[in-house]
C-alpha cells in the first residue's frame, strides 16, 4: 500500500540548476528524491512540484507531491527529511492528501515575488536574492499601470523563452502587486500558470519601462502582439522567488507554511 504525501518547503536556488532533473547536474528534484529514497527505498521515488523554477530562481512556498510506502508517519516526513537535506532545502510541513491529488495539477494559482534593489551602492547581504538596479529611480507607478494591462486571460507569446512544451501560450493572471520600501522594489505576480521563462521576460521589460527606456505604449504593443523578438532582456534568477502555491482546499495546517521568504529590513549604507 502506497500513501500520498505532500510537502511544502524552501530552497535557496543558488547552488542548484533548477528544479527539474538534468543529467550531471544538481537540482532540486535530484537532491529531494534521493533522500527521500533513502528514507523510503522500497520504491521508485518521482517528486512532482507545483512550479518548475528555473536555474537560480529560490522558493519559499514549494510544493511537491510523492508516494511512499515505509513505515514513516506523514507528519515526520518533515524531521526526516531536513535531517537529510542540505542547508539549502528546508522542508516546513508534510501532510497525507488523497492518491489523485496532484502538486502541479490541483494547483490554482502560483505566486511569485520579483525583488529589486534599487539603492545607489551595492549591498552584500542582498546581491544573492535581489537586482541591482542603480542607475535610476524606478517609477512603481508607471510600472503599475504596465502590470494592470496584464490581468486577465491572454496570450503572452511576448513572454515565453524557447523550449516550451506547452501547447500554446495562454494563461491568466490573477493578481499583481508592486511597492517601495527604501530602496527595495518588490513585485509580485499571481497567475494560474506561468509560461517558460515568463517572469523573468516580463520583470526585464518593466524594468526598463521603470527606468524609462521603454515606454508604456512600446511595453504593451509588444506583449499584445507577441513580439518576443523584441523582449530580449530577461531580469536576472536570485531575484525571483516562488512564495504560494494556492489549492482549492488549504491542506497545510501552518499559514506560516507559505510566504517565509525574509523582508528586507537591513540598514542601507549611503556615504
Amino acid at each position: 500500500m502506497t500513501n500520498r504525501v505532500a510537502i511544502v518547503f524552501q530552497y535557496d536556488g543558488s547552488g542548484f540548476r533548477g528544479w527539474q532533473n538534468q543529467k550531471d547536474s544538481i537540482t532540486v528534484q535530484g537532491t529531494l528524491e534521493e533522500k527521500i529514497a533513502e528514507l523510503d527505498p522500497i520504491r521508485p521515488v518521482k517528486a512532482i512540484a507545483a512550479g518548475r523554477t528555473d536555474s537560480g530562481v529560490h522558493a519559499s512556498g514549494q510544493v511537491a507531491h510523492f508516494d511512499c510506502s515505509g513505515p514513516i508517519p506523514i507528519h515526520k516526513w518533515t524531521s526526516a527529511l531536513n535531517g537529510r537535506l542540505p542547508e539549502s532545502i528546508k522542508v516546513l510541513e508534510s501532510v497525507s492528501v488523497p492518491s489523485d491529488w496532484h502538486a502541479c495539477y490541483s494547483a490554482k494559482y502560483r505566486r511569485y515575488r520579483y525583488s529589486i534593489f534599487n539603492g545607489s551602492y551595492p549591498n552584500l547581504f542582498l546581491q544573492n536574492v535581489s537586482w541591482h538596479k542603480y542607475r535610476f529611480k524606478l517609477d512603481i507607478d508607471l510600472m503599475k499601470h504596465a502590470l494592470h494591462d496584464l490581468l486577465g486571460l491572454h496570450d503572452f507569446a511576448a513572454f515565453q523563452k524557447a523550449g516550451s512544451n506547452r501547447s500554446n501560450s495562454i494563461t491568466t493572471v490573477q493578481d499583481f502587486s508592486i511597492s517601495r520600501h527604501g530602496d527595495i522594489v518588490t513585485v509580485e505576480i499571481q497567475a494560474s500558470g506561468f509560461l517558460y521563462g515568463m517572469v523573468r521576460l516580463l520583470m526585464g521589460q518593466l524594468v526598463a519601462v521603470g527606468e524609462k527606456r521603454l515606454s508604456l505604449e512600446k511595453f504593451i504593443y509588444r506583449w499584445r502582439k507577441g513580439l518576443r523578438s523584441e523582449v530580449k532582456e530577461a531580469a536576472p534568477p536570485h531575484g525571483l522567488c516562488l512564495i504560494r502555491v494556492g489549492y482549492e482546499e488549504n491542506i497545510f495546517s501552518k499559514e506560516k507554511s507559505f510566504d517565509t521568504f525574509p523582508s528586507f529590513s537591513l540598514p542601507i549604507f549611503e556615504p
